[in-house]
């Protein structure tokens, strides 16, 4: 049942660990593998909304207050919040 997923466990811990885990998820699936869905349509979401997007609009607000937020950031850089890069 583990096609595909390549763990490495090297502490006998995390094996009894994650191994008890595994099991439990598996046994899961096994219940759900038994229940009727004849007649129930797939569905990958309920709310029926497509695409819901909003604009990307920059709202201004009072110096006072921008000031006093970007003063608990660590690093700022024209009047932004710094973050390290996390996408290539």
């Amino acid at each position: 049942m583990t096609n595909g997923i390549n763990m490495k466990l090297t502490k006998e811990e995390e094996i009894e660990k994650f191994g008890s885990q595994l099991s439990g998820v598996l046994d899961y699936i096994d219940q759900l593998k038994e229940v009727d869905v004849t007649g129930v349509e797939p569905t990958a979401q309920v709310t029926g909304l497509v695409n819901a997007w909003r604009e990307d609009v920059v709202e201004y607000c009072d110096t006072d207050i921008r000031e006093a937020a970007l003063s608990q950031a660590p690093e700022v850089e024209e009047h932004q919040v710094k973050v390290k890069r996390i996408l290539e």
